[in-house]
């Protein structure tokens, strides 16, 4: 979920943009991991936020002075263990097996292949006014956006208005109502602008709301609010009352002429949003500090009692389901392990609970960098075997020093080096080998998470491309809607992955381009406006 700021250069990937959250899960799985997940919020607050000192700590000489290997040699084994060289067919081998675990958790699953109540995607040709709200976990954003091609050149989405208000403490302080008033009197000085552009006083308008906190949905534009974590006080006294009736009791206290009509977790917005632009989109992925993906399957493809209560004329509407797949919890018996993510994973609050996430996010990619220089300096001299203090803390590496390496392509690599020398000072300027080293294990890193997410979507497409028959899709070729700093700003990530995905889908029978990964930008926004316009009056 990278919060809200997609703004920035390649060279400044933050991990703290656009923050992953699982959606629209049912009360028993917020039930189950509430305690851990709060443990979890509190661990991490630790971990990126340690203790300032004013201070500054001279690094420490601390190579073991039994250590025969050289760096050299060291060097020659990260490469073996981060190489991942592996054949198309053992990739494809590792796509069907995760395939298997797909539809395992597609028959029964709390926490995972979540069906939303979106049974429909968007022609393209749906026209009006909107107003988009986007709640995270920092920033409250709200948009009067227009889907219609009115103009020549114009995919159909456009912002005619937008206002983005941060979250403080002050804000996150908010009990129960009080939160819900805050927005509504944002969504009145927005309902104002509106009016004042139409050149009316009360004019009506549908609201679509991309929630990225928890909620157990119950409709399409309604779902139990649940605890919402990161330090908001919102749920006091109203937790399991229906999200969309408390924003709409603030709204209607201010005499505010607006409607709510759906509410959407990210993967859905992205999928939505693409989908409007392009009608070949089935799925979506987002990758930031997090990931997760949507699929668009035939209903059959899930197990009943996935569907919990539901109306029966939804049922009998419904031939396909948009699916939140929650991918970062797959493939923890499938993709293979270095001794570095062995260490991340056993010391985290949720060891195996997202495996896939744990190597390919930005979170976690600056993470499996620091472990192995940690482990350079102390075993094979790295840096003249002399520890930057701050380096001895997890998670201390940003991944936006590691994007700043794969792009310095300086003969002296001096802008990579005085990033990292930032962060972690040193007493003497790095050896120019050094600096390849680090820049060796950025490629190395982000290249294994390129193919590892690949080989995750190819076996999300291929359980689709078989969940169709006997009716196959209209169209061969399928979409992949994008969003997040990693997937869009890493240096040639996008990239590294669409390669591997086309080899893939050759090896599968299909053409090159079977799969194609597109960002969505403004994915919230769009997809809250868009999904407004995919539901019918119930």
């Amino acid at each position: 979920m990278l919060d809200e700021d997609r703004s920035a250069t390649a060279a400044t990937v933050s991990p703290q943009q656009h923050t992953r959250h699982p959606g629209m899960q049912p009360a028993s799985t917020l039930g189950k991991l509430g305690l851990a997940m709060s443990t979890m919020i509190a661990s991490t607050i630790r971990l990126i936020r340690p203790p300032q000192s004013n201070k500054r700590k001279r690094p420490q000489h601390v190579v073991s002075e039994k250590s025969t290997r050289t760096m050299d040699a060291y060097a020659a084994e990260v490469r073996d263990l981060l190489g991942v060289s592996l054949e198309p067919q053992q990739l494809l081998d590792m796509s069907g097996k995760l395939q298997l675990e797909y539809r395992a958790k597609l028959e029964a699953s709390e926490i995972s292949m979540l069906p939303s109540y979106l049974h429909t995607l968007p022609t393209g040709r749906e026209t009006g006014d909107f107003l988009a709200l986007d709640v995270g976990g920092s920033t409250f954003r709200i948009a009067l956006i227009r889907l219609g091609k009115d103009e020549p050149g114009r995919d159909g989405l456009q912002v005619r208005r937008i206002r983005s208000f941060v979250i403080g403490k002050a804000i996150r302080d908010l009990k129960g109502r009080a939160f819900f008033d805050w927005m509504a009197e944002r969504i009145g000085d927005m309902l104002a602008e509106y009016n004042h552009i139409k050149g009316t006083t009360d004019a009506n308008l549908q609201m679509g709301l991309a929630w990225s906190f928890p909620i157990e949905q119950t409709s399409p534009r309604s779902g139990k609010l649940l605890a919402m974590g990161k330090g908001f006080c919102a749920t006091h006294g109203v937790e399991g009352q229906d999200l969309s009736e408390l924003i709409m009791h603030s709204c209607r206290a201010r005499n505010l002429n607006v409607d709510m009509r759906a509410i959407v977790n990210d993967g859905a917005a992205t999928l939505l949003s693409q989908a409007y632009r392009d009608p070949t989109t089935r799925m979506s992925l987002i990758l930031g500090t997090g990931t997760n993906a949507a699929v668009f399957l035939p209903c059959s493809a899930l197990g009943t009692g996935k569907f919990g209560v539901r109306p029966s004329s939804w049922y009998a509407a419904a031939e396909h389901v948009l699916v939140n797949t929650e991918v970062s919890m797959f493939g923890r018996h499938v993709f293979p392990r270095t001794r570095w993510d062995d260490e991340l994973n056993s010391k985290h609050v949720l060891p195996d609970f997202q495996p896939l996430e744990y190597m390919i996010t930005g979170r976690y990619l600056g993470e499996i960098a620091r472990l192995i220089l940690v482990e350079a300096i102390t075993t094979a001299g790295l840096f003249a075997g002399e520890m930057p203090e701050k380096l001895r803390e997890p998670y201390a590496l940003d991944t936006r020093i590691l994007a700043g390496f794969q792009t310095d392509t300086t003969r002296t690599m001096s802008k990579a080096s005085a990033a990292f020398l930032d962060a972690h000072a040193l007493p003497s300027q790095p050896r120019l080998s050094e600096l390849h080293f680090i820049r060796e294990i950025a490629q190395l890193i982000s290249r294994r998470a390129a193919i590892y997410l690949a080989t995750a979507l190819h076996a999300l497409w291929a359980f689709r491309m078989e969940a169709e028959e006997p009716q196959p899709c209209k169209t061969t070729h399928i979409t992949v809607a994008c969003d997040g700093t990693i997937i869009e700003k890493y240096p040639e990530f996008r990239a590294a992955c669409q390669r591997q995905l086309d080899e893939l889908c050759i090896f599968s029978g299909a053409s090159k381009g079977a799969v194609s990964l597109a960002m969505a930008p403004e994915s919230s926004l769009f997809g809250a406006a868009v999904a407004v316009s995919c539901i019918a009056d119930d």
